[in-house]
């Protein structure tokens, strides 16, 4: 069953915690693209030295974190990776969750073309754990760039399952590559699933 917007509408912290376990769906050409949410951080928008939107801050691209709760937050870093966010709490409320890392479910073989360019049998060990293991990755992975900037994650494209009931454990830690956020890089707002070996760093 699909996501609706009330699951993304509420707490910021809370969507992020409950976001692990969750399917990430995405449709291209004719296939589906499916994948288990094992790892992700929340941005804690105007309060947050880490976030994009801290203190009110908007521009072109930190705008799409205004918007509504369930809509897809994407932006490029290092001239070179997409990270994919989703917004969150309410319309006007900059804040948001970054997805960081993804155990792939279906369709494994186009992920690893995406990626890599060549299909899933013929990578290495090392390359085959690193398919999606990181927010960068992921999005190569999931074919996953700046069209999808502000795409609605209630629609039929890019969207989210409620995935199944597994039980696992959730540890909380600091978040990974924000030291120029002063005492915000210590704020323990990443969250990952206890034991999964795509988690991008333990």
């Amino acid at each position: 069953m699909k996501l609706n917007r009330n699951f993304y509408s509420r707490d910021t912290i809370t969507v992020a915690k409950e976001l692990l376990g969750k399917t990430l769906v995405h449709h291209i050409e004719g296939n589906k693209l499916k994948g288990m949410i094992v790892e992700t951080e929340a941005y804690l928008g105007l309060r947050d030295k880490a976030a994009h939107s801290y203190g009110g801050r908007i521009t072109k691209r930190v705008e799409t974190m205004y918007g509504l709760p369930g809509t897809a937050y994407v932006y490029l870093i290092y001239g070179m990776y997409y990270c994919f966010n989703i917004v969150t709490v309410k319309e006007g409320i900059p804040e948001a969750v970054l997805i960081r890392a993804i155990e792939p479910i279906e369709n494994i073989d186009i992920m690893a073309l995406l990626r890599y360019g060549k299909p899933y049998e013929e990578l290495s060990k090392y390359e085959k754990k690193n398919l999606t293991n990181g927010p960068g990755k992921l999005s190569m992975a999931f074919n996953i760039d700046k069209r999808l900037d502000k795409i609605n994650l209630c629609g039929d494209r890019l969207y989210l399952e409620h995935g199944n009931k597994e039980m696992f454990n959730i540890v909380e830690t600091k978040r990974i590559g924000i030291d120029y956020a002063e005492e915000a890089k210590d704020y323990p707002y990443r969250f990952y699933i206890e034991g999964n070996p795509y988690v991008s760093k333990l």
